[in-house]
């Protein structure tokens, strides 16, 4: 094996390690979060940016289909993944409000935002968050590096120790499906 693909996996491995020591607690808590806002009959709401965007509708699909094992759908919403609404905002408005005028439509008392940016400072998303604290939902962030004007915005978040967008990546993808592990074990009891 080349030396420098067993490092990247390394990388990879050492980031989210580091990432899993500093914010298991902050894990379990927003993973108690969702159970709590699923309970309710409530949503989450997920965006981002390009592969952001993709954590996001993936994150949504696994809550609205299933992660593992059979349950009910739970309500999720990626707010990038409507290419009409989208372009529809972005030209008739700004593309900085993309996910804000979605928020509002959408969101209610009791969601959740989930904002992913890995450099903590993409405006569309911080719109969205604001937006989202305006109506009075929950916020969470993601983001890496030094996390960017988004750690000031939400009430939890998550900051991958890496300014490497693939790593960040990565970490966030494992967070997600992480959450989903946890949201399962507290609406299906441990397997």
């Amino acid at each position: 094996m080349k030396p420098h693909i067993r490092r990247w996996f390394e990388d990879s491995a050492e980031i989210k390690l580091k990432f899993a020591a500093e914010h298991a607690e902050r894990i379990e808590h927003v993973a108690a979060l969702l159970v709590e806002t699923f309970r309710r009959g409530n949503k989450i709401l997920l965006f981002g940016n390009g592969g952001s965007a993709m954590d996001a509708s993936h994150l949504a699909a696994e809550f609205v289909g299933r992660y593992r094992r059979e349950r009910s759908p739970l309500a999720a919403i990626a707010l990038s993944a409507d290419q009409a609404t989208l372009t529809c905002i972005a030209n008739d408005y700004d593309f900085s409000e993309v996910f804000a005028r979605q928020v509002r439509a959408f969101g209610r008392p009791g969601d959740v935002a989930v904002g992913i940016s890995t450099s903590g400072n993409s405006p569309n998303v911080l719109n969205g968050i604001r937006a989202a604290t305006e109506l009075g939902l929950k916020t969470v962030g993601w983001t890496g590096g030094t996390g960017g004007k988004l750690c000031g915005l939400v009430d939890h978040v998550f900051i991958v120790p890496s300014t490497i967008v693939a790593r960040i990546q990565e970490t966030h993808i494992t967070l997600g499906h992480v959450l989903c592990e946890l949201v399962d074990e507290a609406l299906l009891g441990q397997e």
